[in-house]
C-alpha cells in the first residue's frame, strides 16, 4: 500500500525515516558541540554592538552565547525571565475536540492522556526559551512501538545549532554535523518564535534589549566596587615625631597598613594615627545604588511589563491591581502564542501521521482558570429566578462545586422568595397543620399569595400557637407588596449619586409608592388578631 505524502506548514515533505531518529543531537566530532564560548568577558559597548551586528547578518553564535551569559550573570534578569516562563509553563492545558463526533472526541482524549505527564511542565518551560533569545527549537522524539505515532518526549536543542536562511533571515535551518545548513525536517521540531517586538526572530528576543542595561549596570557595579574599596574605609594617617628612627617609621607604616586589613595594630606611645573620612561618602554610595536599581526597574518593565511585583513599592494608582493586570495580559498573550505553536508543530502533525490530513484538528488551550465571584452570582441569580428565569441546576452545581443530591437525602429549599429554609421531606406547612386557624381561608382580593412549600422550617422554631401561625400567614401575604416597594427603593438607590440625592428621590417618590395592598394586609391581620383574641377570652370564660 502506498504511503500518503504529507507536507508540513512550510511545504516540506514528510520523510518518516527522519522522524524515527534524532537529527539535532550533540555530536563529538561535528560542529554541534555543547561547549560554549564566553563573549561576555571584558564586554564593552563597541564589542556588544559588533556582536549584535554579526547576529543581524546571520551569524548569531556569539549573540546566543552572550544571551546565555546574561541569564547566568544578572540575577535580576534571570529572576524576572524565569518568573515569566514559569507563569505560563504551570498553566492548565485543555483540549477542545474538532467536533462532537465520536472519532474527534476520541482523538482529543488521546491528546489529553499524553498531556497528563510529569515532564510536560519542564518541556513547556524549555520551549519558552524563545522569550529571551527570540526563538527555540525543540526536537520531537517520536515513538512507534505500539503501531501508531506518539510523541515520546520533547528535547530542547541548543539554538546555536540553528540558523536562518540568508535570503530572508526568517526561515529556520538546521546546522548539520559538518556545518552544512539544511531545512528543518518536517514534523520533527516545535520551532517557537514568540517575539518581544515585530521583525526578524533573531532581533525579537528580550535578551537583545536587556543586554544594554546589563552592560551599563556592570560598569556601575565596577565603579561602585572601586569607590567602596577606596572610600569605604577612612584614610589612615600616621604621625611620628622629629626624633623617630627609620625602624620607628617602618613600625608606624605597618600599623597603618594592618588597620585596613586586620583592623588591629600596636604603635609606640609617641606615635599618633589619625582617621580622615570623606564627607560625601553616603551620597556617592546612594548614587551608585540608585543607578543600579533604576536599570533593574527598566528590565522589569521589559520582561514583566511592570515593577510592582519585583520592587515592593506601595502607594499610587498604578502600583497594585493595575500592575498585576498588566502581568496577566502578558501571561495571556504568551499562553495563546505557545498554544498556537504547539497546535501547528505538534498536534496537527501527530494527527496527520496517524489519521492522515483532516478537515479539523483537536486544539490545545493554555489559560488560567477564570476566577468567579460566586457571592455576586448568587445574589444576582436569586431575584432573576424569582421572576421566572429558568436555570439548569447542573450548571449551577458545577459552578459552586456542589454534587447532585442522593436519593433519600434531606433537601433544603425555600418556602417563598423571602421565606425560611425548609426540609422538603418534612410535614406540611404549619398553617395547614394548625386546625382552626385560616383553614381553607382565601387570599385577599388583588393580593398575590406566594406558593406554599410542603415543609416546616428548620431555620426557625415551628409555630406552636395560633399567634405564630397568623404571623407567618401575614408574612406570606405581605411579601409581594413589600417586594414591590423595596424594588422601587432599590432603583432609587442605584440611580442616586449621593446621600443627598437619595434623600430627595425618597421624599419626591414617597407619594407615588403604592402602600394600599400592604395596608390592607395589615388591617386584615389586625382584625383577625382582634377576633382571635375575643374568641380566646370567651373560651377562657367558658372554661
Amino acid at each position: 500500500m502506498k504511503t500518503m505524502l504529507l507536507l508540513d506548514h512550510r511545504g516540506e515533505p514528510v520523510r518518516r525515516a527522519d522522524l524515527k531518529m534524532e537529527v539535532a543531537a550533540a555530536t563529538v566530532s561535528g560542529v554541534r558541540s555543547p561547549a560554549t564560548g564566553y563573549p561576555g568577558d571584558g564586554l564593552t559597548p563597541s564589542r556588544l554592538g559588533a556582536i549584535l551586528k554579526e547576529a543581524d547578518a546571520g551569524d548569531a553564535v556569539r549573540y546566543l552565547e552572550l544571551a546565555e551569559t546574561l541569564e547566568e550573570r544578572d540575577p535580576h534578569y534571570s529572576g524576572v525571565l524565569r518568573t515569566r516562563r514559569l507563569a505560563v509553563s504551570q498553566l492548565p492545558i485543555t483540549v477542545k475536540p474538532a467536533s462532537d463526533a465520536a472519532e474527534d472526541v476520541e482523538r482529543a482524549k488521546m491528546v489529553e492522556r499524553w498531556l497528563d505527564r510529569d515532564e510536560l511542565a519542564d518541556e513547556v518551560f524549555d520551549i519558552l526559551d524563545t522569550l529571551g533569545k527570540g526563538y527555540s527549537a525543540t526536537e520531537i522524539i517520536w515513538d512507534t512501538s505500539e503501531g501508531q505515532w506518539m510523541p515520546k518526549r520533547l528535547e530542547l536543542r541548543d539554538p546555536r545549532w540553528f540558523r536562518f536562511d540568508r535570503r530572508n533571515l526568517s526561515a529556520p535551518l538546521l546546522v548539520g554535523e559538518n556545518g552544512e545548513e539544511q531545512p528543518l525536517p518536517a514534523f520533527k521540531f516545535v520551532f517557537a518564535s514568540i517575539k518581544a517586538k515585530s521583525g526578524l526572530p533573531i532581533r525579537a528576543g528580550l535578551a537583545r534589549i536587556a543586554l544594554w542595561p546589563y552592560l551599563f549596570k556592570k560598569f556601575t557595579e565596577r565603579d561602585w566596587a572601586i569607590f567602596t574599596q577606596t572610600y569605604g574605609q577612612p584614610l589612615r594617617i600616621g604621625r611620628f615625631g622629629p626624633n623617630a628612627s627609620e625602624e620607628d617609621k617602618r613600625t608606624l607604616l605597618r600599623a597603618v597598613s594592618n588597620i585596613a586589613g586586620d583592623c588591629a595594630a600596636i604603635v609606640p606611645e609617641s606615635m599618633l594615627i589619625e582617621f580622615v573620612e570623606a564627607a560625601n561618602v553616603g551620597a556617592a554610595h546612594a548614587l551608585y545604588k540608585e543607578r543600579a536599581e533604576w536599570l533593574d526597574e527598566q528590565v522589569s518593565k521589559l520582561v514583566l511589563g511592570q515593577t510592582a511585583t519585583t520592587d515592593a513599592k506601595t502607594g499610587g494608582l498604578g502600583s497594585g491591581r493595575e500592575h498585576r493586570q498588566v502581568q496577566e495580559d502578558i501571561e495571556r498573550a504568551d499562553a495563546k502564542a505557545l498554544a498556537a505553536v504547539l497546535n501547528r508543530d505538534l498536534i496537527q502533525p501527530w494527527m496527520q501521521l496517524n489519521f492522515g490530513p483532516l478537515t479539523a484538528y483537536p486544539r490545545l488551550r493554555i489559560a488560567r482558570e477564570e476566577s468567579q465571584d460566586l457571592k455576586a452570582m448568587a445574589e444576582a441569580l436569586g431575584p432573576m429566578i424569582d421572576r421566572g428565569l429558568e436555570v439548569d441546576q447542573a450548571e449551577i452545581r458545577d459552578r459552586f462545586g456542589l454534587s447532585a443530591p442522593r436519593q433519600g437525602a434531606k433537601l433544603m429549599g425555600r418556602t417563598t422568595t423571602d421565606g425560611p429554609l425548609v426540609e422538603r421531606s418534612s410535614p406540611v406547612s404549619e398553617i395547614k397543620n394548625d386546625s382552626g386557624v385560616f383553614k381553607g381561608g382565601e387570599a385577599l382580593p388583588g393580593i398575590e399569595v406566594a406558593a406554599q412549600a410542603d415543609g416546616v422550617s428548620t431555620a426557625r422554631k415551628s409555630a406552636s400557637s395560633p399567634i405564630e401561625a397568623m404571623a407567618a400567614r401575614m408574612m406570606v401575604e405581605a411579601a409581594p407588596a413589600m417586594e414591590k416597594m423595596l424594588d422601587r427603593i432599590e432603583a432609587m438607590i442605584a440611580k442616586a449619586g449621593s446621600l443627598d440625592e437619595l434623600r430627595e428621590l425618597l421624599l419626591n417618590g414617597y407619594p407615588e409608592i403604592d402602600a394600599d395592598t400592604l395596608a390592607e394586609v395589615l388591617a386584615m391581620g389586625l382584625l383577625s388578631a382582634h377576633a382571635g383574641g375575643r374568641v380566646a377570652v370567651e373560651e377562657e370564660a367558658v372554661d
